[in-house]
């Protein structure tokens, strides 16, 4: 099939990729003609685990192209996706210009039955909002043109975008029965996709505005699984408990499960804020207050301040000059995605109280230079090891393998004053307690042995 994805950024990059690598003959528009080039010539501007190579090789293959022009791309597909962002608004709401702006390039540009698909991650409503705009459009042309409108969320997670798309666990569409009477929209969709569709049938067919509420519904059940473990966290730390034993108990309740149940400094990324909030907002413009939500909200904010509260109270309020060593920058491990990273929270807090940062992150550096530029507090070392060198204490924001298994023994000697601070509880407290660090993690009590701190020439004796 023809299809044409509107959008280049890591929804609809990932989208068109993965439809042509499936044999889709796929052109993908965007309005930034640098970014159209660099993708042209097979560079992928963003961090994604199998991407670059599936851009690649379509590329070669004829089967993907990119282009600014909207008329080439709106001529191009029988399918058009609409892949654009919906970034947050200042009251919390989803910003639909770029959304609206689409619509109104294929209302004016249309001149055959085309399926739009709204791919985005839009309030409920907006499919309704996408079809009036193409007619209207339509309308001021003096053209009459049959046209549907469906929706159909993305359910990628960053760092495994890849593999979800071609891999479903399920394939949501949203279309108008009434709209639809001759069943186009699902014989075009189910023919789409087809290919990610063989061992059983994932496709699930629904109205419009159910799909629309499934993907934030979707988000925010699991926001509200990472802001629940961690306000247990936090009772635990008060309690002297462990967390972890606690999700443990928890989640070997099927009912519950492990999933999204890992304590740790807080959610960020693209997704889970944005569309928290975004409901919560549409929840409030229809005379409902939902008080979950709110919460959940509350608790994430709080929860991305809790390394630097760690910080503070371990420097009894005067982090003046102190030198912190920061491991992980990306909001989760396998991007470079720094929006509403914990690690921004933690660095910006900081500077405010007058402390340098030495930081190193595998793929987010860049990301972390574009946003900060030079930043006069803040060392983008080249490793983990040398972001160590003349620090007082490690934090740890973001996961990463490589961050699993370090040399202690080194640790203990560069940090001057021996304390890590860890954001995702990825390591065993006893085990770092041996090599006399100070060691704080999220809903865990601190061993007697870290207390001590002993001297480092017993260590191993």
């Amino acid at each position: 099939m023809k299809v044409t994805v509107f959008g280049s950024g890591y929804v609809g990059l990932v989208t068109a990729a993965c439809l042509a690598e499936v044999g889709h003959n796929v052109c993908c528009m965007d309005v930034d003609a640098f970014r159209v080039g660099r993708l042209n010539k097979g560079e992928v501007p963003i961090f994604e685990p199998g991407l670059q190579e599936i851009v690649q090789t379509n590329l070669e293959e004829q089967r993907l192209w990119f282009t600014s022009d909207s008329s080439a791309a709106v001529a191009h597909g029988q399918i058009q996706f609409i892949a654009v962002g919906t970034p947050s608004g200042p009251d919390g709401s989803a910003d639909l210009r770029f959304v609206d702006a689409v619509a109104a390039q294929i209302g004016d540009q249309l001149k055959r039955r085309a399926l739009v698909v709204v791919k985005s991650t839009v309030p409920v409503g907006t499919g309704d909002r996408v079809r009036q705009q193409i007619s209207m459009a339509l309308q001021l042309r003096d053209v009459a043109l049959d046209f549907s409108v469906a929706s159909n969320p993305e359910f990628l997670k960053e760092g495994a975008a890849v593999n979800d798309f071609m891999k479903p666990d399920r394939i949501i569409v949203g279309r108008s029965e009434q709209l639809d009477e001759k069943g186009l929209v699902e014989d075009m969709m189910r023919e789409l996709y087809a290919p990610f569709n063989r061992n059983h049938d994932r496709l699930m067919f629904m109205d419009v505005r159910s799909a629309e509420l499934t993907k934030y519904a979707a988000n925010a059940m699991l926001a509200t699984k990472i802001s629940f473990i961690n306000e247990v966290a936090n009772i635990a730390e008060h309690l002297g408990a462990d967390v972890e034993a606690v999700r443990n108990g928890i989640g070997a309740d099927p009912r519950i499960g492990y999933h999204f149940i890992y304590p740790g400094c807080g959610y960020g990324g693209s997704c889970f804020p944005k569309d928290v909030s975004a409901l919560e907002h549409l929840a409030r413009a229809h005379d409902y207050q939902p008080l979950l939500l709110q919460a959940v909200d509350a608790v994430n904010h709080r929860q991305r301040l809790c390394l630097f509260d760690k910080l503070e109270a371990f420097y009894h309020g005067d982090l003046a000059g102190k030198r912190i060593a920061v491991w992980g920058l990306a909001f989760k491990p396998n991007t470079d995605d720094m929006r509403e990273a914990p690690s921004r929270y933690l660095m910006e807090s900081l500077w405010q109280a007058g402390a340098l940062v030495q930081a190193f992150d595998p793929q987010a550096q860049r990301e972390c230079r574009r946003l900060y530029g030079d930043h006069p507090a803040l060392t983008l070392c080249g490793s983990k090891e040398a972001a160590l060198e003349g620090a007082d204490a490690l934090v740890i924001c973001t996961e990463w393998k490589n961050f699993w298994a370090p040399d202690f023994e080194l640790i203990a000697e560069s940090l001057q004053d021996r304390l890590v601070v860890d954001g995702r509880n990825i390591f065993a407290p006893e085990i770092v307690a041996r090599y006399g660090l100070r060691y704080l993690s999220i809903g865990r009590p601190e061993t007697a042995l870290a207390k001590t701190r002993p001297d480092l020439s017993v260590v191993g004796q």
